[in-house]
């Protein structure tokens, strides 16, 4: 009996033994998976902000300089209400557009004086012409073109076209192309831009 004893007390200790070595070589295991797991991480992830920052960067650059380069004058073509061609049921658009045109070096000429010290001091200048005014005026000769093209190309639309930011963007694209071949090569079109935008 005492030997069937010492022999269960053997096994025990051996299986106590075998699993603390077990469980001593799983927490070996873990610690060390988890720390080149950390080291990876933190590389990968130092890696990706270097890159987003530095994206960043040349974004902000880029964009500073297109801001400078390509401020315009925003001309209002005012609101459209269009049926769309969508097939199974009559459809709607309700649109406000409005585009921003490049500047002309004769479009401020008052400012340009100023900046060149004026007249000298010898009596009273006439009074400026608005250059807003001027502009929109030679705008309006072309409006109703204008308008005509943007009516043609939002009309051969379909609502679900229009309904995504993919859609909207294209034809925004058509019609700077359409609106550039009417002003022919007086102005360029910068953007076009649309304000409130309903399809019922």
């Amino acid at each position: 009996m005492a030997e069937n004893d010492k022999a269960g007390d053997n096994k025990n200790q051996d299986l106590t033994k075998f699993m603390t070595i077990v469980l001593v070589a799983m927490a070996i295991l873990f610690i060390v998976s988890a720390g080149v797991n950390y080291v990876l991480i933190d590389n990968l992830v130092a890696q990706r902000l270097s890159t987003i920052s530095l994206s960043n960067e040349e974004l902000g650059e880029e964009e500073g300089e297109e801001d400078e380069l390509q401020k315009g004058i925003i001309v209002d073509l005012g609101d459209f209400i269009l049926n769309l061609c969508d097939e199974n049921q009559k459809k709607y658009l309700k649109v406000n557009v409005a585009i921003e045109v490049t500047k002309k070096d004769t479009d401020f000429p008052a400012q340009e004086a100023q900046k060149s010290g004026g007249h000298g001091g010898h009596g009273e200048a006439a009074p400026a012409k608005d250059p807003m005014e001027e502009i929109q005026k030679e705008m309006n000769q072309y409006k109703p073109a204008i308008r005509d093209a943007v009516i043609t190309n939002l009309s051969s639309k379909t609502s679900a076209e229009l309904a995504t930011a993919a859609g909207k963007e294209l034809s925004k694209e058509q019609i700077t192309n359409d609106i550039n071949s009417i002003l022919g090569g007086e102005r360029e079109v910068l953007r076009v831009s649309f304000g409130q935008f309903i399809i019922q």
